[in-house]
């Protein structure tokens, strides 16, 4: 995937890291919490996320203040300096309409926005979102908040991944080994100690909760059944208080739906026929002619229905390597999944088995 990095200032001088990737409709993605946009597009967390937006649309993202390649000297990390955040992006870009995206705490910022500026929200999609953290829930909730950002300054920058690893479940306690790895490094390089444990804090102090009657653009509201970050019901009460809201729940318990879970292409379908996407248009890069021997080799196992961790036993590679394949392999072909990948690679693949 190709991305384009740029920065914006704040009107308090703090810099934004932006990117963007792909062509045709925008979708701007409001920042969320443990991104790194330089090396989200090879994350297993992430990257299938910015291959499907970008395969279909101008995917606009940027790093939350404090994080990722935007200034992590930050000293103003509220509420209200997120939604500026959004307004300078959008605004250094020039973006007159788009559909806006936000998940976790970006979908209340998304929601803040799309009340103040009604006229450039044609869409707005939210998932994992909630309109209220977990401060404002009740005292459980309030010292529940208070003990895991303690936990985040007392071992989040220590080599040992115990205090890491904790997070990492909440948001994906469906993940490989590797992919608990990969997210715990993510943390690491993604946001300072000091800064994750003010930033979770802040989070639990959003209350948007009066502002969502007053969201007039068109909303798909999408939460994971099992979600074990932010229940479910977080994203019932939203859907419900935005006039003419679409609720859709998901077969999933992870907070950040995974390439390989059932939820994934669903939430694909879903996405597409809201915003009214179209398939990425199959291209003469799918006779594989691009493809390296090796990719082919990967390419062929996955059409024979091997998981990561089969064709890199198969092949004697690690599963990173193997992942970094089909990263490459999608990009090349013009896809976003393992199912599109298989479909447009079948023909000759057929053709090149011996007769």
């Amino acid at each position: 995937m190709h991305q384009q990095i740029g920065f914006a200032r704040a009107p308090d001088g703090v810099r934004i890291a932006y990117a963007t990737s792909g062509q045709g409709p925008v979708v701007v993605k409001a920042a969320n919490w443990l991104t790194h946009i330089e090396h989200d597009a090879a994350a297993p967390a992430w990257s299938h996320w910015l291959r499907f937006f970008s395969s279909r649309s101008r995917l606009v993202r940027y790093d939350e203040r404090g994080c990722g390649l935007s200034d992590w000297s930050a000293r103003d990390l509220s509420f209200d300096r997120w939604v500026e955040d959004l307004e300078t992006v959008v605004d250094t870009l020039g973006l007159e309409r788009f559909t806006l995206f936000g998940m976790s705490q970006g979908g209340a910022v998304a929601v803040e926005y799309a009340v103040r500026h009604p006229e450039r929200v044609e869409k707005l999609i939210l998932h994992g979102a909630f309109a209220n953290g977990m401060r404002t829930r009740g005292p459980e909730s309030e010292r529940k908040c208070e003990a895991l950002a303690q936990i985040i300054e007392m071992g989040w920058g220590a080599r040992n991944p115990a205090f890491r690893q904790l997070f990492t479940s909440l948001f994906m306690p469906g993940a490989t080994d590797e992919q608990d790895h990969e997210f715990n490094e993510l943390q690491r390089t993604s946001c300072r100690p000091a800064n994750a444990a003010r930033l979770f804090r802040e989070f639990g102090a959003i209350d948007v909760r009066r502002r969502l009657r007053d969201v007039r653009a068109p909303t798909l509201v999408l939460h994971g059944r099992g979600d074990t970050l932010v229940p479910i019901e977080c994203s019932r009460e939203i859907a419900a208080e935005i006039p003419g809201a679409r609720f859709e729940s998901l077969e999933s318990s992870n907070h950040i739906l995974l390439e390989d879970e059932a939820a994934w292409p669903r939430f694909q379908e879903i996405i597409s026929q809201f915003i009214g996407l179209s398939e990425p248009a199959a291209t003469a890069t799918a006779s594989l002619d691009e493809l390296t021997v090796r990719e082919r080799e990967v390419l062929d196992l996955v059409a024979q229905g091997l998981a990561n961790r089969e064709i890199a036993a198969r092949l004697s590679l690690s599963e990173k390597t193997v992942r970094n394949h089909l990263i490459r392999i999608f990009d090349k072909m013009g896809v976003n999944s393992r199912a599109q990948a298989i479909v447009r690679a079948r023909p000759v693949l057929q053709a090149s088995l011996p007769h």
